[in-house]
């Protein structure tokens, strides 16, 4: 298929920091999904909560199946729009690698104990993952990515002004022009993330008892049309069942379409002609229409107040940050106590170094990891009963 001329083109990639022969089946980016999807932290993402903490139920989503569900539909958008299908693909698959286990509840607890150390950040840590962490063979630490996946990594949600220690570092190493936007596929990417959550947390909120679809319908205008319109397309179905995921489709397809339309409007304006001219618009090119935008916004209230803020979501909120202060509480205070590697880098290592590698190995922890390893090193089982979905 013609690629457009503003889509990045992996044969003119800026390449990778240590140099490889390139593959003879693969391109750059397809190579880097393959190692992201390849890796261990990937994997952890099955363990890691997206809305449920630690969810017993098989169809609730994890940070792994919205990551999944967000990359299908980069992918589906990157190749109507003629860009590359591939960068956008793990782009997708990697913006919540980065996240640690508990969610915002997590992340919120990291910020506030490394707080002396410079703080934490998802997006940074990610970065901090695939350039550092996450090593699979003696030549390099981290994957060695391209330099366009790293870029769409720390920018999809756009410019960076004031990097965080750990954006700061790779700049050091391998500058990522933080103050300009990202490539047109981080961008499909980052909007493609919105998509997933709003659509699937509806669904996950309904499927789990926390939200009434007729409360729903009565709150969210969008949602009210939506519905109205799968109940009168089949006037004799009555299994929810079978509806409620009708509307879900209906609701992404709607996103997909008000997406399109934008992104091709904002497109015939800019008229890049490379994606140097995508990276110096000034400002996203990828978006929604106005008109859904205002759309959205009762739907994102509406799940703010009734789900994300749910007495059974809550609940788990306070054990969960609890949980992760202690767990870096003990190593940061006894690091001989880490496993193997990670004990052995804290004794080379003098702050605020010694406070974030301890923060770093916190934040590749499940749920159920975290959970494991506070029982053990504080002999309290400290998550109410009945909390994990």
């Amino acid at each position: 298929m013609p690629r457009a001329p503003f889509a990045t083109d992996p044969t003119r990639s800026r390449g990778r920091l240590f140099a490889e022969d390139e593959s003879p089946i693969r391109t750059a980016f397809a190579r880097d999904r393959d190692r992201l999807i390849h890796s261990t932290a990937f994997r952890r993402l099955r363990y890691k909560t997206q809305v449920f903490v630690a969810p017993d139920g098989d169809h609730f989503r994890v940070r792994l199946t919205h990551s999944l569900e967000v990359a299908q539909i980069a992918r589906t958008i990157a190749r109507v729009l003629k860009i590359d299908e591939d960068l956008a693909e793990v782009v997708a698959l990697g913006h919540d690698l980065g996240h640690p286990p508990f969610g915002h509840s997590g992340e919120d607890a990291l910020q506030r104990v490394m707080a002396p150390y410079g703080g934490f950040d998802h997006n940074g840590h990610a970065i901090r993952i695939l350039t550092l962490l996450e090593s699979r063979t003696p030549a390099y630490d981290g994957l060695n990515l391209s330099w366009e996946v790293l870029e769409g990594l720390a920018k999809h949600n756009g410019p960076v002004a004031n990097p965080g220690w750990a954006l700061a570092a790779q700049e050091e190493v391998w500058p990522l022009d933080l103050s300009s936007f990202a490539g047109l596929e981080a961008q499909v990417a980052a909007l493609a993330d919105d998509i997933a959550y709003n659509a699937h947390d509806l669904d996950d909120g309904l499927r789990a008892g926390l939200l009434e679809l007729d409360a729903v319908c009565e709150a969210v205008p969008l949602v009210d049309t939506l519905w109205r319109e799968v109940k009168a397309r089949w006037p004799g179905e009555t299994r929810l069942r079978r509806l409620r995921p009708q509307l879900v489709r209906d609701l992404i397809g709607a996103m997909v379409d008000s997406l399109l339309a934008e992104t091709r409007a904002n497109l015939a304006t800019v008229q890049p002609q490379r994606v140097a001219d995508v990276r110096a618009a000034g400002r996203p090119i990828a978006g929604f229409t106005p008109a859904l935008l205002a759309e959205l916004g009762p739907l994102r209230a509406y799940l703010m107040r009734t789900m994300y803020t749910h007495a059974s979501v809550k609940r788990i909120r306070a054990p969960a940050e609890q949980m992760v202060e202690d767990l870096f509480a003990a190593w940061h205070a006894s690091p001989g106590e880490l496993p193997e590697g990670w004990r052995d880098r804290c004794k080379t290592e003098e702050e605020p170094w010694r406070a974030r590698i301890v923060g770093d190995y916190v934040a590749g922890m499940t749920d159920r990891f975290a959970i494991r390893q506070h029982r053990k090193l504080t002999g309290r089982d400290i998550m109410p009963d009945g909390s994990l979905f």
